[in-house]
């Protein structure tokens, strides 16, 4: 797994919200905050797992994310994200978002639908 440049985690935690696409679609992405933590960025569906745009991040597995006018292609992980991070990703969610994060992305619903989002590996240059 590729992980975030220290320049890239500054600017993550700097901006309020990105815009994700998921898969290959050229569709119009969601807007939505999210939060770094230990290095890992997170957001979740305060809608929860039904949310159109979980369900698409979920099957594709991989989309783009718009932060700041800098895009990155990424990997999206939906699995097994919830039961360690539950009370790390609450905390940063109401340090970033105040009381916005208690109504929007710490109900349960909202934890359920947890996405972790890394940064897609870039392909490799052939050296002849």
């Amino acid at each position: 797994m590729t992980a975030w440049t220290p320049e890239d985690q500054i600017l993550l935690a700097d901006t309020y919200a990105l815009v994700l696409t998921a898969g290959d679609e050229a569709h119009q992405g969601v807007e939505i905050g999210m939060v770094v933590v230990d290095g890992d960025l997170y957001v979740r569906a305060y809608r929860g797992v039904r949310s159109r745009w979980y369900r698409a991040a979920r099957d594709a597995g991989h989309g783009r994310i718009d932060i700041a006018g800098v895009t990155h292609d990424v990997l999206l992980t939906t699995r097994d994200l919830t039961l360690t991070l539950t009370p790390a990703l609450d905390d940063a969610f109401r340090a970033k978002y105040g009381t916005l994060a208690d109504a929007l992305v710490t109900s349960p619903e909202a934890r359920a639908a947890t996405i972790r989002i890394d940064p897609a590996p870039r392909p490799r240059k052939r050296t002849s």
